[in-house]
């Protein structure tokens, strides 16, 4: 964006070169009148002061806003298609506004949009556009703007304060005081007869738009890089935006929507939102609340904040979102959700070509969607910088020796494979596949979830616990790819007190899947889990990882082979951890070790497993069986567990057989351990 006003101002003077060479030397005279100071100066090609009658801009001039520049009641302002304004870096001292009764018909065009901006377009240089109207407001009629003290708001619905068509606004937001800026476009109570329609804001220090009451809707809305809020209302807006692309590549913005006080119920339809840099998506305040159909959300931490405790039955997913809780603290005034994040954005930034922006998302950032066949390059370090989620009939292939970086964004970083869709990691023994955090701390990311078809008792069509995935069917030889030689760490970032994320999440994958060679360490949940399905595991290296090392549900009937698991870090759970229905899983080689006491196996309620070729050293307690399970649940080496009530308990049981299995020889595991 640096110097975009420069680049636009050759072309204009250009054209203006042109017009003037072109002139007819025998037009008649213009007709004569009497001119005042602000006519005077706009034939200067300059906007200062009051104008109070009707005035055209012409479009080879290069307009220079050197203050104020106010529309009075009764007047109008037309801008041509192919007009440039330049912004003096004047601050608050500098705006454009359109009182209560005046008009402005900004009418570009797709080849020839008009542009307001100053000359390096950073923000906070200038002020903005503000519009006051005769809608209604919650603020009432005639009331007072935080901004120029303007007066707004009335009965009148259908008020019409012009047109404004094919914009570009960029370098606005200056800041008033510590509660009030000023934004790219400000709507006071302006209604539904004025005409909003192919509008761009770029790098404004506060809102993109801010509408406060009113009944405006505004179509093809194109918001990047506004430092506060990219779309803000308040004051029982019930207008609507349909048709908006909204991008955020600088840290410390704060939202997409930022809705407050009463609910007036706004619309919004096909609308996608890009963060590279993490952050907040959606917040609703006090009870406001809209209709959304049609939600992209793509790199945001958090999807929805209801940031007063308002009910999220206040905000209306037509496209069946549903709010899952990450914390519900009053303490911190956090009421926040993330959204099952399936849908794919119907708006695009192709849908913006008249735009002048140098945004670009580089090709090494991995977030979004995946919906046909996508091979990564090995060659390329790549960011997982949000969700990364393989749609049905999506293909991600991640080839040998690929690094992939997770950005330390907890809950909203994660890669999941929906049902349908397929993963195939190619790593090999000495050229492994890599996802880690940067420092690798338990809990910097969410790790990786697999949605099947297989069965499960939870159901057809069940809900995961996380990111509101279905999962679930009749086809227990379902297929969700392959997986070998792959190595995470840092995982197991917490949605809430209930529910996290793990290494490995396999949600009732099929039994054709392959899973081998796996390594998750510090996780700060399990290693890997099972929900349901009939997926086996070959060949797994679990350290410490917070929770359980494998943990079960839903009726697994699966299989794991050949299974390393070090504790050296005191406060996890156990080993296994099997819970629910009984499925019988097997479990062939494993070997555990712990440095810091803790508990090996857990069973609960009628949960159970038959294993072979265990080798338990340094736990406190065996085996748990937490719910009075029967010993009988639970086979070693093709028997009951032989086991002994721990002295002073009731469900923890020393083994006296059966965990002196010979220790698993994974000194050929060179590739466990490999790094970024």
């Amino acid at each position: 964006m640096k110097n975009l006003f420069v680049k636009l101002l050759s072309i204009s003077m250009a054209f203006a070169a042109f017009t003037l060479t072109s002139c007819d030397s025998e037009d008649p005279d213009p007709i004569t009148r009497e001119t005042t100071e602000v006519i005077e100066n706009l034939e200067a090609g300059i906007l200062k002061g009051t104008l109070d009658e009707d005035y055209t801009l012409t479009a080879s001039t290069v307009y220079n806003l050197t203050g104020q520049f106010i529309i009075d009641d009764g007047a109008t302002l037309n801008i041509p298609a192919g007009t440039r304004i330049l912004a003096d870096n004047g601050g608050t001292d500098v705006y454009i506004a359109t009182l209560m009764g005046g008009t402005i018909n900004i009418n570009g065009s797709a080849g020839n949009p008009v542009i307001m901006s100053s000359a390096d377009g950073n923000p906070g240089d200038w002020g903005g556009l503000t519009l006051c109207g005769k809608a209604t407001t919650t603020a009432g009629v005639d009331a007072t703007a935080e901004v120029g003290g303007f007066i707004y708001g009335g009965n009148d619905d259908s008020d019409s304060s012009g047109i404004i068509r094919y914009l570009q606004i960029s370098g606005t937001g200056a800041q008033i005081n510590s509660e009030s800026q000023y934004n790219g476009v400000s709507f006071y109570a302006v209604g539904s007869g004025t005409l909003v329609d192919n509008l761009a804001v770029i790098n404004g220090d506060d809102d993109g738009v801010e509408f406060f009451g009113g009944t405006v809707e505004v179509s093809n809305l194109y918001l990047e890089n506004n430092s506060d809020d990219a779309i803000d209302w308040t004051e029982g807006w019930s207008g609507s935006v349909t048709n908006s692309y909204i991008s955020h590549t600088v840290a410390g913005f704060s939202t997409v929507f930022e809705g407050d006080k009463d609910n007036g119920n706004p619309e919004f339809n096909n609308i996608t939102a890009v963060s590279t840099v993490g952050g907040t998506a959606l917040q609703f305040k006090k009870t406001s609340g809209g209709t959304i159909d049609g939600l992209s959300l793509v790199g945001y931490d958090v999807d929805l904040d209801m940031k007063d405790g308002g009910t999220v039955t206040n905000v209306t997913f037509s496209d069946g979102y549903i709010p899952v809780a990450i914390n519900e603290d009053p303490a911190t005034d956090g009421y926040f959700y993330s959204l099952s994040t399936t849908a794919v954005g119907n708006t695009t930034l192709d849908d913006f070509p008249w735009v002048s922006s140098d945004i670009s998302f580089e090709s090494s950032i991995l977030q979004g969607a995946v919906t046909g066949d996508v091979t990564l390059d090995a060659s390329i370090s790549y960011v997982l910088n949000s969700s990364y989620i393989v749609q049905d009939g999506g293909k991600l292939t991640i080839p040998a020796g690929t690094r992939i970086t997770a950005r330390d964004g907890g809950t909203g970083v994660y890669i999941a494979i929906l049902q349908g869709g397929e993963i195939d990691v190619q790593g090999t023994s000495t050229n492994p596949v890599v996802i880690a955090s940067a420092v690798a701390s338990p809990g910097d990311w969410g790790g990786l979830t697999i949605c099947g078809n297989a069965t499960t008792s939870a159901g057809v069509d069940a809900v995961a616990e996380v990111g509101g995935f279905i999962y679930g069917g009749t086809n227990d030889t379902d297929n969700s790819g392959s997986i070998t030689y792959l190595v995470l760490k840092g995982t197991g970032a917490q949605i809430n007190s209930e529910s996290q994320y793990n290494g490995v999440s396999l949600y009732a994958v099929g039994s054709e899947t392959i899973l081998e060679n796996i390594s998750v360490i510090n996780g700060d949940d399990d290693g890997i889990e099972f929900f349901g399905g009939t997926a086996s595991v070959t060949n797994i290296y679990l350290e410490n990882n917070s929770d359980d090392a494998i943990d079960w549900t839903e009726g697994w009937n699966g299989s794991v082979t050949n299974a390393y698991i070090s504790h050296t870090i005191a406060g996890f759970s156990t080993v296994f951890e099997g819970d629910k229905a009984n499925g019988n899983p097997t479990f062939s080689n494993i070997t555990a070790i712990s440095s810091v006491g803790g508990t090996a196996l857990q069973f609960k309620k009628t949960s159970g497993g038959t294993i072979t070729g265990l080798h338990l050293t340094g736990y406190d307690v065996d085996l748990d069986m937490k719910d009075a399970g029967d010993l009988s649940n639970v086979q070693i080496n093709g028997a009951d567990a032989d086991a002994t009530l721990v002295s002073g308990e009731t469900s923890k049981y020393t083994l006296n057989s059966g965990k002196d299995g010979t220790a698993l020889d994974i000194s050929a595991w060179a590739w466990k351990s490999a790094s970024l």
